[in-house]
């Protein structure tokens, strides 16, 4: 059976890399339209293991997080690629975030996290002395990666398998003839739409209207100077607010040196548009003319205001940092890069919050697959193969 991957991110090449491995009657052939792999979502992350401690249980993410992650672990460990499982610190900044942060240590129990602990102020303080905060619940499975590194391991093995890793390669035609999927020039028997940031209008080439849109939404990071890491041990974050659809900002360690904070979330002129200079005119018109981005505008006016503010103000970002660190001073950041979340946003305006898979007759579209999707890649994979009856 022929199988073809659109999409060379890390699910994509996950997928292929498991595919050969499990089926060894299926050839298989990615196509990925940059000249490498991993080269948006999976190459602009904060390159965090993510454990599952903030989904709702029973939910793809929860499940797929726990399973993941340790597969993924295993997956660096045979590898010799570059990881550390350092622990994480999830930080209630004062009272009135003391019950949501019990509610994420429940979550993180029925999710099968192993270890967990609930910290006092002067438990978390003798790990992180410089964080403020009266609670705190560890997380002591979750760490850091190199991406970048995974995916080029990925698709080195499933060349080395026998697959096809095939770079500068859009997809500009797909269509179903007969028993087949024609695509480009080639066709089918089976195709898997891992295409991120494209992924609808990947879905779109069939003739279906997608039931979402991918609203770009790009995340910017800043770095601590090398006088300021200190201020950091391992990874800090705050309990989310409920009242808002994203994580806010927190401090990453990065496995190759240095720590990042961020990131914001601020709608993205261009698809893969990484900073303000980026626009794409098709791009942007696609999001405006979208009744459900006016709809999420209209709901949370005062956030979405707020996070442009303070992606236009170095200040504005260090105050919401230090929330967290209140020693933290402007000058202690350092201009860091950013990355482009593919958020899946239903008509109604509400975000898609777990994992989104549609299927059609032999064609399955993965889309929606944001944090944790690439900590949960293999297991990502895994579930599609089961999915596709292959």
């Amino acid at each position: 059976m022929d199988v073809s991957i659109i999409g060379g991110g890390i699910i994509g090449l996950a997928l292929g890399y498991r595919l050969l491995q499990s089926k060894r009657s299926v050839s298989v052939a990615l196509l990925e339209k940059e000249p490498g792999v991993g080269q948006h979502q999976s190459g602009h992350n904060s390159g965090v293991l993510h454990a599952g401690l903030y989904y709702k249980p029973g939910s793809l993410k929860a499940k797929l997080a726990t399973t993941g992650i340790r597969r993924m672990i295993e997956f660096c460990q045979v590898h010799g690629i570059a990881h550390e499982v350092c622990g994480k610190l999830v930080v209630a900044v004062d009272p009135n975030e003391v019950p949501r942060l019990q509610e994420l240590l429940s979550r993180g129990q029925a999710n099968g996290l192993r270890n967990l602990r609930w910290l006092a102020r002067h438990e978390f303080r003798e790990r992180e002395p410089h964080v403020a905060g009266v609670a705190a619940v560890e997380v002591p499975e979750e760490g850091i990666v190199d991406y970048p590194a995974v995916c080029r391991k990925l698709a080195e093995e499933i060349t080395r398998s026998g697959g096809q890793v095939l770079l500068d390669e859009p997809v500009t035609k797909l269509e179903r003839r007969g028993s087949k999927w024609s695509i480009n020039e080639g066709e089918a028997d089976y195709v898997f739409n891992c295409a991120g940031l494209h992924c609808d209008r990947v879905m779109a080439l069939t003739g279906e209207r997608p039931p979402l849109r991918i609203i770009p939404f790009r995340g910017e990071y800043f770095t601590l100077r090398p006088s300021a890491s200190s201020l950091v041990r391992h990874l800090i974050y705050p309990v989310p607010d409920p009242a808002f659809p994203f994580l806010g900002v927190h401090y990453t360690r990065m496995i190759h040196g240095g720590v990042e904070c961020g990131p914001n979330a601020v709608l993205a002129l261009e698809r893969e548009g990484y900073s303000w200079r980026a626009f794409n005119l098709a791009d942007t018109f696609d999001a405006l003319s979208y009744p459900g981005l006016w709809r999420f505008l209209r709901k949370y006016p005062g956030m979405s205001w707020y996070e442009v503010k303070r992606s236009l103000s170095k200040r504005e970002f260090t105050k919401s940092l230090q929330r967290l660190i209140p020693e933290l001073e402007p000058a202690d950041l350092l201009p860091g890069g950013a990355g482009v979340r593919a958020q899946a946003m239903a008509p109604d305006g509400s975000l898609i919050q777990d994992f989104a898979i549609e299927q059609r007759e032999a064609i399955l579209h993965l889309l929606n697959a944001p944090s944790p999707g690439a900590t949960a890649s293999l297991a990502i994979a895994d579930e599609l193969i089961a999915r596709s009856g292959l």
